[in-house]
């Protein structure tokens, strides 16, 4: 018999876990045969070895979950079930085909592959998840596919430019040389799907557009695909200029990380308000990717997991 302990904020998050009447629950005691109840602080998991580390990951996503949107509903705890049992479709159902030489790029876990189908399906998608979970590579490649397919006219790229605790002022050239950097990413994906020479005429005919998110201000975008990375740097008026640039035809796709708001402590972020603000807006979805969808260096995962959970650890100790 193997038992796990996961730390809860407080009795309403842990009702909202819990669902009505413990809809949840049994939800995710049916499908992984273990025991689940509520002691103090803590969700108790007892079964066999397996079956607690899966619902233990389960349990954990809906409680992201829950942080992000508020509440979880039948339907996330199902979809996280698939996911963490492998029912979920499978990532190589969704390759996309992003060069002309023929390379295809596709999801590589089945979070990957639920926020591909969610791009495909939607008008609107909020991605949250850690670094190197493929937020903003993942797409990205939609977009690139969507464009060669003709099925929009244009891309455009956004992104804040907020400093992460170091200042431009200091760096040289004129002010479009300072916002550059913060592009860099976003370029970096796009010369690993589209051939440079390809990728000049693009820019230049105006087919590929990127932007900090300053410049998004008073326009209106018509059968684009247009994509906000970073977008946990966004404050609340910034993230509704940009959600409303949306014209006929368009999609647009959100993605950041939550948990590395470089905003200053009194800014409420843009993307934590839209994830709250938002639901239930037929037409718009969210999706939360986890460190299971790390697809970078293996130490990637690590890393995150150990800055994740280091606050938990000292909390605990100082009780």
């Amino acid at each position: 018999m193997t038992e796990a302990n996961i730390a809860v904020v407080d009795s309403r998050a842990l009702v909202a876990l819990f669902g009505t009447r413990d809809q949840h629950l049994r939800l995710i005691r049916e499908a992984l045969g273990v025991r689940v109840s509520a002691r103090d602080d803590h969700i108790h998991v007892e079964g066999n070895e397996q079956s607690v580390a899966r619902a233990t990951e389960v349990l954990e996503e809906l409680k992201s979950l829950c942080h992000v949107q508020g509440s979880v509903g039948p339907d996330d705890v199902s979809r996280v079930l698939a996911r963490v049992t492998g029912t979920a479709p499978a990532p190589e159902s969704w390759s996309l085909e992003v060069m002309s030489a023929g390379r295809k790029i596709q999801p590589r876990t089945p979070g990957q592959a639920r926020y591909v189908q969610a791009i495909l399906q939607h008008d609107v998608v909020f991605c949250v998840g850690p670094a190197g979970s493929g937020k903003t590579y993942l797409a990205v490649a939609v977009a690139v596919a969507s464009l060669k397919q003709e099925r929009i006219r244009r891309i455009v790229l956004v992104r804040p430019a907020v400093e992460a605790g170091e200042s431009l002022g200091y760096l040289p050239g004129d002010m479009q040389a300072k916002i550059n950097p913060y592009l860099r990413p976003l370029f970096d994906a796009l010369r690993e799907m589209i051939e440079p020479e390809q990728l000049r005429r693009y820019t230049e005919l105006d087919l590929i557009e990127v932007a900090p998110l300053a410049y998004m201000r008073g326009r209106t975008l018509n059968d684009a695909f247009v994509i906000l990375d970073e977008a946990q740097n966004t404050t609340v008026s910034q993230m509704k200029m940009f959600l409303t640039r949306m014209g006929r035809g368009s999609k647009i796709v959100v993605s950041g990380d939550i948990t590395q708001v470089d905003l200053p402590p009194t800014v409420p972020s843009g993307m934590i308000d839209a994830l709250r603000r938002l639901q239930g807006i037929e037409g718009l979805t969210q999706i939360t990717l986890t460190e299971g969808d790390i697809v970078r260096h293996k130490l990637v995962r690590d890393i995150v997991r150990a800055y994740d959970e280091g606050p938990r650890e000292r909390r605990s100790r100082t009780r």
